[in-house]
């Protein structure tokens, strides 16, 4: 599992990059990062960069959960990228989730991902 966070656009947007499969090991560093760009900026964009990506353990899902219930008002736009039909669904499925403009881009067009969260 790899991920990397990136604070983009003076704490407009987070950028994060994820690879392998996510766990709940590195929700430990993604959450307290994404709280405190929320805590002082208010509603966040997000990118949301896969490649290579597998998922969710369970643990992973069920921090991921807790995390979208937590902050279902907290951000503005999510740009998900990624290469695979079944990430493309993602888009879709995580509306219901969250009150984001959310959409998604083939990883071919990443720098349409950022232009867009920078609208």
């Amino acid at each position: 599992m790899s991920v990397e966070l990136n604070e983009v656009a003076q704490g407009k947007y987070l950028e994060v990059h994820v690879s392998g499969k996510l766990d709940r090991e590195t929700y430990q560093t993604l959450v307290p990062q994404t709280e405190s760009q929320i805590e002082q900026y208010g509603k966040i964009r997000v990118l949301f960069a896969m490649h290579d990506f597998h998922g969710w353990d369970s643990g992973g899902l069920w921090e991921d959960i807790k995390f979208d219930a937590k902050h279902f008002n907290d951000f503005e736009r999510i740009a998900i990228v990624g290469d695979r039909k079944w990430e493309r669904g993602m888009a879709v499925i995580c509306k219901p989730f969250t009150t984001a403009a959310v959409r998604f881009f083939d990883e071919s067009h990443l720098e349409d991902a950022r232009a867009w969260l920078s609208e």
